[in-house]
């Protein structure tokens, strides 16, 4: 696709799409994480998406008050690397799931067994 194919709002429309389908019994153990979204990775163009924070597995005891985590999706390479709308749609889910996933710890390694990578 086109990167002007896609506007801003539809994008961050999508993105919240993929946001509800996460499964509410992982969702309710998501705290303090904002989503954003931008135009490409300020160090890497190629990549999809980014979190930034500590993992519920790494957290210190000490994490409250904390600024939030960020999962970060990159649109420009999201949208030019799919064929077409459906396969941007997938290509989200797939990656808000691989950054919600690392959220909770679970790394590339694993991500990429399960499909996620």
């Amino acid at each position: 696709m086109e990167f002007s194919e896609v506007s801003p709002a539809e994008f961050d429309a999508l993105v919240s799409d993929a946001l509800d389908q996460v499964p509410e019994e992982l969702a309710r153990l998501v705290r303090n994480v904002v989503v954003l979204v931008q135009d490409e990775a300020p160090d890497d163009p190629d990549l999809l998406g980014l979190y930034e924070g500590w993992a519920l597995t790494e957290r210190p005891a000490n994490h409250a008050g904390a600024l939030p985590d960020r999962i970060f999706l990159y649109r420009r390479p999201l949208v030019e690397m799919c064929e077409d709308r459906d396969h941007l749609v997938e290509e989200i889910q797939v990656t808000v799931v691989h950054e919600v996933a690392h959220h909770f710890g679970i790394d590339d390694r694993r991500l990429h067994e399960l499909g996620y990578a």
